[in-house]
């Protein structure tokens, strides 16, 4: 089931929420930075093991972190942008549907494994990734249509409102 509502991804219910970024993306602007801005820890965890070892367009970092009212908070970071240069002088690029395609199913799969039991996601790939919504929705279907959970996307963002999510 897949469902678009209008509100505040970041006051979802969902258990997961998902997003796009670049490899080595500054979270300096969107969804992005508004997560950095509620879990900077996400941030720092994600910038710490991209050091270690690299990860590729098309590929999901998943993280867990603690509420500020208690519990727990899953997100997966889709890297659905490319990289402009490398190293610190590295820049995000634009989102490709060839890196939305692999990174949904990558998604797919790991809500299977982990058992998640609903997901939330803006129009991915549509902000400062610079793709069409109506080029991704279908993506979206295809990879997440048949995963078994609730799957939110949050169409229009409106600041601290609470999304009519059914959930």
């Amino acid at each position: 089931m897949i469902k678009e509502v209008t509100g505040d991804i970041l006051l979802s219910n969902a258990d997961l929420l998902a997003h796009g970024i670049s490899a080595h993306d500054p979270f300096d602007s969107g969804l992005a930075l508004a997560l950095r801005e509620r879990w900077p820890s996400l941030v720092k965890d994600y910038r710490h093991d991209i050091r270690s070892h690299a990860i590729e367009a098309g590929a999901i970092w998943a993280w867990t972190g603690v509420q500020e009212g208690g519990g727990t908070r899953k997100i997966v970071n889709l890297v659905t942008q490319d990289t402009l240069g490398q190293g610190p002088t590295a820049k995000p690029g634009k989102a490709t549907l060839e890196n939305v395609r692999h990174a949904l199913q990558k998604l797919a799969r790991f809500v299977k494994e982990e058992r998640i039991r609903s997901v939330a996601l803006p129009r991915l790939a549509t902000g400062v990734g610079g793709l069409e919504w109506a080029q991704v929705k279908p993506l979206v279907e295809q990879h997440l249509g048949d995963v078994g959970v609730p799957v939110i996307v949050y169409a229009t963002y409106h600041k601290g409102e609470q999304a009519d999510e059914g959930l």
